[in-house]
């Protein structure tokens, strides 16, 4: 229970942020452009933050792959920056579901800058405990 609490509070941090960020520069820029405005939000807010965090995936016990997550903030909580005008295809949420099968991690946001407003949804991890899908931070 009390990892929740510090994944909420975390998470608030974080969504704080990518407001600050968006308040500032608005929509319009390329994805790059938020995630290094991110990453030096949260830096300068005393957040550890890493980018492109190299995640292996396995599959039965036997690597098959690996991706990059956009940031991993405080070896807890993924985020994955999108700069896209409209409605967010499902595509990025099952992105974001699928990072957290593969890290074991209990917390996702994705985070689109490319609206009006920016849009934050968080993901919890329901199957970190069933899936034979796993993988293991670089």
């Amino acid at each position: 229970m009390k990892r929740t609490i510090i994944n909420d509070v975390l998470t608030e941090k974080i969504i704080g942020c990518c407001f600050a960020v968006h308040n500032e520069m608005g929509p319009g820029f390329v994805e790059k452009i938020y995630h290094e405005a991110l990453l030096k939000n949260m830096s300068v807010s005393g957040l550890e933050v890493e980018k492109e965090k190299v995640i292996d995936v396995k599959y039965e016990g036997a690597k098959v792959g690996n991706f990059k997550a956009d940031l991993l903030v405080g070896k807890k909580v993924i985020v994955e920056i999108k700069a896209i005008s409209g409605v967010l295809p499902a595509v990025f949420e099952n992105q974001v579901i699928s990072y957290l099968k593969a890290s074991r991690l209990n917390v996702g946001l994705l985070v689109n800058f490319g609206n009006r407003s920016c849009q934050v949804k968080r993901f919890v991890n329901k199957y970190s405990d069933r899936s034979t899908v796993s993988g293991r931070l670089r």
